[in-house]
């Protein structure tokens, strides 16, 4: 019968350590695998993946074509609506009650609402996005959606602000040099 006292891994399955530096006899030979000297014989000594030994490296003798919009991408925290169940009824749901609760962490450029799950009761829920299964059954049970307007966040230079930068490099222009000097030059011509 089996019991946990006689349980045994298959045959196989384990295998002895492997020793190194214990010489010949070891089966892993005088230097263990590692070959003679260089940077890959020595402890501590690896290369980096992608390392030619300061030849032009693959990735930067490629050609690079075309835009990559990765730099702008703008991620969003996604929260599902079983999620907003642990809020009370009648909560306003916002980025910082989500931080607090810990269901938006990170650096996020705003809040999406999902549709997965059912809204037990009423919420005014606060967002940048919302999907439609969403919104529906935020209204079926009652609640409310705000969506956050982003641009009213993001700092804005006043007119006056901009009057003045006009002015500032408008005297920091050189003055143009006459050429009238230039221009009545005596004209030779040749016979």
């Amino acid at each position: 019968m089996m019991r946990l006292h006689n349980l045994r891994p298959r045959p196989g399955a384990r295998h002895r350590v492997k020793r190194l530096g214990c010489g010949e006899s070891s089966g892993h030979g005088k230097t263990s695998g590692k070959g003679h000297k260089g940077q890959k014989a020595r402890s501590g000594g690896s290369i980096r993946l992608g390392f030619e030994g300061g030849q032009m490296p693959l990735i930067r003798r490629l050609p690079k074509r075309g835009f990559n919009n990765a730099a702008f991408h703008a991620s969003y925290a996604i929260v599902n609506l079983s999620d907003l169940n642990e809020f009370k009824a009648g909560t306003v749901v916002n980025e910082e009650s989500l931080r607090e609760s810990k269901l938006v962490r990170g650096d996020v450029a705003g809040i999406k609402i999902l549709g997965d799950g059912e809204l037990k009761h009423a919420l005014k829920i606060e967002a940048d996005k919302v999907s439609a299964s969403a919104r529906e059954k935020i209204e079926k049970a009652g609640g409310s959606i705000t969506m956050r307007d982003r641009s009213a966040q993001k700092p804005t230079v006043a007119a006056e602000d901009v009057d003045q930068m006009a002015k500032e490099s408008e005297g920091a222009k050189p003055k143009k040099r006459s050429t009238s000097a230039s221009k009545t030059k005596k004209k030779t011509s040749r016979k």
